[in-house]
């Protein structure tokens, strides 16, 4: 048993996992007549994973994911057109010391942005920081930001991450100054860090979606520079249960 001291002491060096496992790792050493030095091994090893279980808790929290999608939790029998070897590729996270983008695209339903979500989290596990944003709350969060200095400070929280991910293109015409908005975070990124989109369009509707053909050619234009394009047909996961699939 800790004394109140001890304790007392470990709360306010902030060693939380120290705390929680050292009273086993106590009995450990008796037990096993651990020397001084293994024993500061195991108890400062404690500490190290429950930093990064929380730092990982953390960083999945502000990454904003709608669920916590992991590769191997996808169905690949459903719709086994899609690549499944670019995918976990792409989770072993080279693209993203390279800088690389990644544009999904495909139908409703066939496990977009499962995959995307899956990517992110893959990400976080590999210690980057994740944002991810359907198009719709990106182009809304900076048509808010009203005076300069809250502009900047917005588009910076789309800036900062390792990877940004910007789901859902292509479901609807996107608001007024979306171009210009997508634009000022695809030209800032470009070549620094990464990006995944998902699209329910092909590429050449994007003008037409955005509302403003210049500003959709010069966003792909640096997007696909460096992109690797995942075409993703089938069917949708979410209607076969309808269709008695």
């Amino acid at each position: 048993m800790l004394t109140p001291q001890l304790e007392h002491k470990l709360t306010r060096l902030r060693l939380g996992g120290l705390k929680q496992t050292l009273p086993i790792r106590l009995q450990e050493a008796a037990a096993s007549r651990l020397s001084h030095l293994e024993f500061l091994e195991l108890i400062l090893q404690d500490e190290e994973l429950v930093r990064k279980d929380r730092k990982r808790e953390r960083r999945v929290k502000a990454a904003g994911f709608r669920e916590i999608r992991r590769l191997d939790g996808f169905d690949w029998s459903f719709n086994p057109q899609i690549d499944r070897k670019a995918v976990y590729q792409l989770a072993t996270g080279r693209y993203l010391t390279e800088g690389r983008d990644v544009l999904m695209v495909g139908p409703p339903g066939v496990g977009k942005s499962h995959l995307a979500q899956a990517l992110g989290y893959a990400a976080i596990l590999q210690g980057k920081t994740v944002k991810y944003r359907s198009i719709f709350d990106l182009v809304g969060d900076l048509n808010e930001a009203g005076a300069l200095q809250e502009s900047a400070k917005r588009i910076n929280t789309y800036l900062k991450p390792d990877l940004l991910i910007i789901d859902d293109m292509g479901i609807k015409q996107l608001p007024r100054n979306a171009g210009e908005h997508l634009f000022e975070v695809v030209m800032r990124r470009y070549e620094l860090r990464s990006t995944i989109m998902t699209s329910n369009r092909p590429i050449e509707e994007w003008g037409k979606l955005i509302g403003d053909v210049p500003a959709a050619g010069a966003i792909l234009d640096r997007f696909l520079h460096h992109a690797e394009i995942l075409e993703m047909p089938g069917r949708s996961y979410r209607l076969k249960d309808r269709r008695g699939a």
